[in-house]
C-alpha cells in the first residue's frame, strides 16, 4: 500500500509522537560535535599518516551544520507561498515522510532521520533483494551513495569482487573514489563500507577516469512506484553527480538506477509536472519485501543544467568549477549561472 504525504498528515496525532524534531526549535547537531580537524584532508601527501579520528569527527561536525542549515532551508521552504515557491511541495513530502518514520519507529540510526537519506529497518533485506538484480549479478562497476541505508550495498559490490565506485561526503574534498576489493584485505572490506574506510582505502578520481558504471545506486527520501519520480534529502547531490558521470561518458539513458527504501516511502503523490530537469528518476525499487520495475517515463538528465545551479553551489564544489571551466574553455562561450542561493557549509572548509 502506497502513502499519500499532500494532505492529512499533518493533522494526525500519530504523526505528533517524534520526540526528536521539534520544526518550531532544531537541535543544533553541530554544537554538540566537537571537531577534532588537525589536518586538511583533501590535500593529504603520499606517506602521511590517515588520522580516521580527526577524519570521522570534521566530517560529522561538518554534516551537522549542513543538517542544521538545511531544517532552517525546509521551515522557509514549508511556510512559504506554495503557489510562488517551487521547491515548497518537495520540502513538505520530506517533512511528513521523515516524521512518519520516526513516528512509526521505521528509523534506524543514525537518528533523528530528518534531513537525511533515512535509514531504515530492513535495509539489509532490501539490499539482499537488490542483489539478486540480474543488473547487479553482471555489473563490474557499481556507483553507490555512501548513506548508511546502502553500506549493505557497499559490502555486497566490494565482497562480490566488484568494483565499488562511491562519492565523497557531499563531494567535499573531490569527486569519486574508486575501491577493489582485490586490493583490499578481507578484514578491511566492512571497513571499506564506511565513510573513513572510503577515505583510507579508496583511490580517488577526476573528470579524465576512463570508466564505464554499469548500475547506479542512489538513496531517496520517497519515490512513487508508478512513475519512478524521486525525492532525496533537498541538497541535489545525486543529481549533480549523476550530471559529471554523463560528463565523462561513464553513465548514458540505459544505466539503470535503483533505489533501496522502506515499504512507507512509496508515495502517490509526486506531481511529474513539477518536477525539474535536472531530478533523477529510477528504474528499479527495492523494498525488504518487493522489486518493483518503474518503467519510468521521466527523462533522465543529460548533463549538469548549470542555469539551474548557483554561484553558492558552485563556489563549494572544486569538481563543479573545474568541469565549467572545461566546458566553457571547449565550447568557447560563458555557461550560465542560476539563481543565488543560502546553502549550508557543506564544503566550506578552512584551509589550513
Amino acid at each position: 500500500m502506497m502513502i499519500r504525504l499532500s494532505s492529512g498528515i499533518a493533522a494526525n496525532p500519530r504523526f505528533q509522537l517524534n520526540p526528536f524534531f521539534n520544526p518550531q526549535k532544531p537541535t543544533s547537531l553541530h554544537a554538540q560535535i566537537v571537531p577534532l580537524r588537525k589536518k586538511n584532508f583533501s590535500k593529504l601527501r603520499d606517506g602521511d599518516a590517515f588520522d580516521a579520528a580527526a577524519y570521522e569527527s570534521e566530517r560529522l561536525s561538518l554534516d551537522a551544520a549542513a543538517m542544521e542549515t538545511m531544517a532552517e532551508t525546509a521551515r522557509k521552504e514549508i511556510e512559504s507561498d506554495q503557489e510562488s515557491d517551487p521547491k515548497a511541495w518537495k520540502w513538505i513530502i520530506r517533512k511528513k515522510m521523515w516524521d512518519l518514520m520516526e513516528a512509526r519507529n521505521y528509523a534506524m540510526s543514525p537518528r533523528p532521520v530528518h534531513h537525511r537519506i533515512p535509514n531504515f529497518v530492513g535495509a539489509p533485506a532490501a539490499a539482499a533483494k537488490l542483489a539478486e538484480l540480474e543488473a547487479f549479478r553482471m555489473a563490474n562497476v557499481v556507483k553507490v551513495n555512501p548513506d548508511s541505508p546502502q553500506k549493505q550495498i557497499r559490502f555486497l559490490t566490494l565482497s562480490g569482487e566488484k568494483k565499488l565506485l562511491t562519492p565523497q561526503p557531499r563531494l567535499r574534498t573531490g569527486f569519486f573514489s574508486v575501491l577493489e576489493s582485490d586490493f583490499l584485505k578481507p578484514e578491511t572490506i566492512r571497513e571499506a563500507c564506511t565513510s573513513v574506510g572510503v577515505a583510507k582505502y579508496g583511490r580517488a578520481i577526476g573528470l579524465d577516469e576512463k570508466i564505464k558504471v554499469d548500475l547506479i545506486v542512489i538513496g531517496s527520501v520517497a519515490v512513487n512506484p508508478q512513475t519512478g519520480a524521486r525525492l532525496g534529502k533537498g541538497e541535489g547531490f545525486a543529481e549533480l553527480e549523476y550530471g559529471m558521470l554523463r560528463y565523462m561518458g561513464a553513465i548514458d539513458d540505459s544505466t539503470p538506477v535503483v533505489t533501496t527504501i522502506h515499504d512507507c516511502q512509496l508515495v502517490d503523490d509526486i506531481p511529474l509536472e513539477k518536477l525539474a530537469i535536472h531530478d533523477v528518476p529510477v528504474d528499479i525499487i527495492c523494498t525488504p519485501t518487493r522489486v518493483i520495475f518503474t518503467n519510468t517515463p521521466i527523462p533522465k538528465p543529460q548533463g549538469i543544467y548549470w542555469d539551474k545551479l548557483s554561484p553558492e553551489k558552485l563556489q563549494q564544489i572544486r569538481i563543479l568549477r573545474e568541469l565549467k571551466r572545461r566546458l566553457g574553455k571547449e565550447t568557447g562561450r560563458k555557461l550560465p549561472t542560476g539563481p543565488s542561493e543560502k546553502l549550508p557549509p557543506t564544503a566550506d572548509r578552512k584551509r589550513r
